[in-house]
């Protein structure tokens, strides 16, 4: 169990701390496409009698690379990218593990997860890609956000947008061999992208949707594994569907909070702080002002009219119009 919570610590960490980068370039199906070639690398270790944990690190990040050059050169797009990722990899994994007669029970512990079994060995593994993950992310995080949301405007500024995305591929490519003990390669999409997800109803700027959608990762990777451990008295519950449903529920409980949030921002004192520009005084008032006048709202002195942005402004007192 010590294993168990520590895995599920630093998976919480850095499934979302990546998740963020590709939910911004608007890729978020990536953890899936690269989950499903990461089966092929766990067949092969299976078979081989290699680490599957490293070979299928070693098999997701060549898939990763291999599929942003590919994208990057524009011979296919974005979609079509995943979904080799998708029905290649998969394939392949349950055709090599066919051939190496390898037990259906060993290859479920990898595709479903299986946290409570995790040796050693693999919690330290898994503590130095996580960490590792988790520093760059973090440390990168301008130039990341800088290469994700405008590529163009990278350039321009002179970062090499080739080696951050390639990067990027590369870091969610780790995460997912890092939680697929945790959630398996089926589902690690979702410890990934839904936090984030969860986190921009809540937030508004770029460094707190990442540090919110962290925390959100931990508190449904260990409350998953605490929930799923103490029904585990009464039933057999795997730990990581339930990761994955708690942080649905988080979800779901904060997508009306944002919308009552967004709500209230609306509805906020349009006026901005500071002294209003000056007005030519005049005695004539020849518009209507109204809600849907589209003018910005103006301060006035008792009993004086204005002109603003060529209309004159009738002034009733020390008060404001709403436009």
């Amino acid at each position: 169990m010590q294993r168990a919570l520590i895995a599920a610590l630093l998976t919480g960490l850095a499934a979302p701390a990546i998740g963020t980068f590709l939910v911004q370039r608007r890729l978020a199906l990536m953890g899936d496409g690269i989950g499903h070639v990461a089966v092929t690398g766990v067949a092969l270790g299976l078979a081989t009698g290699a680490s599957p944990l490293w070979m299928a690190v070693l098999v997701a990040v060549v898939g990763a690379v291999l599929i942003e050059v590919i994208r990057e050169r524009g011979q296919t797009n974005g979609d079509v990218a995943l979904a080799l990722l998708f029905y290649g990899g998969l394939a392949g994994g349950i055709f090599i593990s066919g051939l190496s007669g390898a037990s259906g029970a060993a290859l479920n512990r990898y595709l479903f997860g299986s946290l409570t079994t995790i040796s050693p060995q693999d919690v330290l593994v898994t503590m130095v890609l996580a960490i590792a993950v988790v520093g760059l992310c973090v440390g990168l995080a301008p130039q990341l956000f800088a290469v994700a949301q405008d590529q163009e405007f990278a350039r321009v500024a002179g970062l090499r947008v080739r080696f951050y995305n390639v990067l990027v591929a590369v870091l969610a490519a780790v995460s997912v061999t890092v939680a697929m003990r945790t959630v398996g390669l089926l589902l690690v999409s979702a410890l990934m992208v839904v936090p984030v997800a969860t986190s921009q109803q809540l937030t508004r700027s770029f460094r707190t949707t990442l540090a919110a959608a962290m925390g959100l990762g931990v508190l449904a990777s260990v409350g998953g594994l605490v929930v799923a451990t103490l029904a585990s008295y009464r039933a057999t519950v795997a730990p990581g569907p339930t990761i994955v449903l708690l942080a649905l529920g988080c979800y779901v409980i904060a997508w009306p909070i944002g919308g009552w949030l967004r709500h209230r921002a609306r509805l906020r004192e349009p006026f901005a702080e500071g002294q209003p520009d000056l007005h030519e005084r005049t005695g004539e008032h020849p518009h209507d002002h109204g809600p849907g006048c589209g003018h910005l709202a103006v301060p006035h002195d008792d009993h004086v009219d204005y002109v603003h942005d060529g209309h004159r402004h009738a002034a009733h007192g020390a008060h404001y119009d709403e436009h």
